[in-house]
């Protein structure tokens, strides 16, 4: 009988995790605290296998995702091989709606994007949801009623 019971204890004590030595209180599970500068260092390590060049002078790089959504870094330190096709882009990142990155990204967004925002732009229009434009109709741009080209060849004569 004194067999058996400890056989128990034994194999009780295999389903949980001790961390420390004889002694200390045992614990569910052991938690692995990963730190990200260990990661920061594996990926520089690893770059530099490569051979990566760093590209100063960044302001900032974005990266638009299909729901539209931004991760934007502000003076990000980015490391290239264009020979292996690698970027590398470290620093603090941020996740922001396109719409919060107007106007500033659009010269940046391709063409499909910007038909995206383009019909986003018609369904808040026809929602009536653009508040933000002026009661008034005199800050509209007037409609190119006249061909100014031929205007100014008139001109030059």
């Amino acid at each position: 009988a004194m067999n058996q019971d400890r056989v128990n204890k034994l194999q009780h004590q295999v389903h949980q995790v001790r961390i420390g030595g004889k002694g200390t209180p045992r614990r569910k599970k052991k938690v692995v605290h990963r730190s990200v500068v260990a990661d920061d260092k594996k990926l520089q390590t690893t770059l530099k296998k490569i051979p990566v060049n760093l590209i100063p002078t960044i302001e900032e790089v974005n990266m638009i995702k299909s729901d539209d959504t931004v991760i934007h870094f502000a003076n990000p330190k980015v490391q290239a091989s264009l020979a292996a096709n690698i970027f590398a882009i470290s620093g603090h990142a941020e996740n922001k709606t396109v719409s919060e990155m107007i106007p500033g990204i659009l010269n940046q967004m391709g063409g499909d994007k910007l038909a995206n925002l383009q019909n986003l732009v018609q369904k808040y229009v026809a929602a009536g949801e653009n508040t933000a434009a002026p009661a008034e109709g005199d800050d509209d741009v007037p409609d190119l009623v006249e061909n100014f080209d031929e205007a100014s060849k008139d001109e030059s004569t």
